[in-house]
């Protein structure tokens, strides 16, 4: 419970990096939602990754290329779902604001992210 609660708030961290990344990018810049949600996406997986692995699980028995390549494998995947559930929502529902979207899709994506972090980057392994 206590790593899911830490977990929580490393996602907390990344999704006010993402929403304010997004919201920079949408005010500042000629970009739309969805090219803004391209950018923004991976600077909350870079601020998750450093949070998840200091903060949540550890470090994981892998060199830092094996884990940085698992982290990315399970973050790519669940931010292209978040992505997708995110490009849904606007399209199905035009009038729907982006900052809505974000967090309806972000939910979403927690629990297979969750799953896939602490079983595939994170799982500490016992030496024989």
């Amino acid at each position: 419970m206590k790593k899911l609660l830490r977990f929580l708030i490393a996602g907390g961290v990344g999704f006010v990096v993402d929403a304010g990344v997004l919201h920079l990018l949408l005010w500042f810049t000629p970009f739309g939602p969805f090219v803004g949600r391209a950018l923004s996406i991976p600077s909350a997986l870079l601020a998750t990754w450093f949070l998840n692995r200091n903060f949540t699980f550890g470090r994981s028995n892998l060199s830092l290329a094996a884990e940085g390549f698992r982290y990315g494998s399970v973050g790519l995947t669940s931010a292209l779902l978040n992505y997708a559930l995110f490009s849904s929502l606007l399209v199905s529902m035009p009038t729907l604001q982006p900052i809505i979207a974000l967090i309806l899709a972000s939910a979403a994506a927690t629990a297979f992210s969750f799953f896939g972090y602490s079983r595939f980057v994170f799982r500490h392994r016992q030496n024989p």
